[in-house]
């Protein structure tokens, strides 16, 4: 049985919440935007490149957020030492180039993984607190709208690439 993206619910946010409650929610709303763009697709769709030249893929989308949500929340942020998620050989573009289509439906799981681990780590943080990267100082807040930032345009590209995929447009 070929496996497909599961149907997706976004993930609404309260419009008048403190700022740590907009600032999650607007980013489990990106989230689930991001899975909502992937629904009912297969990982043959899922990594069909729709907009040459560009390798952009749905497929490599969701493999991308999976490492920059790994990244930013529990390397950086969290200070967890981890495996590299894509082998290094295969170069920085490996979560976009090196796509599996019959590896998709782990690939989607690994996102929504990482993003769980993610608000694990952050479960009992403030907002101000810090981590050093680079020598630069950030803040938990500035991962947030970083993060928020990151999904916001590659679901403008998700749109594109799905839109030429099959049609499918909207919000």
């Amino acid at each position: 049985m070929t496996w497909t993206a599961p149907d997706a619910t976004r993930t609404p946010g309260s419009l008048v919440a403190d700022e740590r409650e907009t600032l999650t929610g607007y980013l489990n709303w990106f989230r689930s935007t991001l899975l909502q763009k992937c629904a009912g697709l297969t990982g043959e769709q899922l990594a069909e490149r729709t907009v040459t030249p560009s390798n952009l893929t749905l497929l490599g989308l969701l493999r991308h957020m999976a490492k920059v949500e790994r990244t930013w929340f529990r390397e950086r942020f969290g200070g967890q030492e981890l495996a590299p998620m894509y082998d290094p050989a295969k170069g920085k573009d490996a979560d976009f180039e090196d796509l599996d289509p019959a590896a998709a439906a782990g690939d989607y799981a690994r996102l929504v993984e990482e993003c769980r681990l993610a608000d694990e780590i952050i479960a009992g943080a403030s907002l101000d607190d810090t981590f050093t990267h680079n020598g630069e100082l950030f803040s938990l807040r500035l991962v947030h709208v970083h993060m928020i930032g990151e999904y916001a345009r590659h679901i403008g590209h998700a749109d594109l690439v799905r839109e030429r995929l099959d049609g499918v447009t909207g919000a």
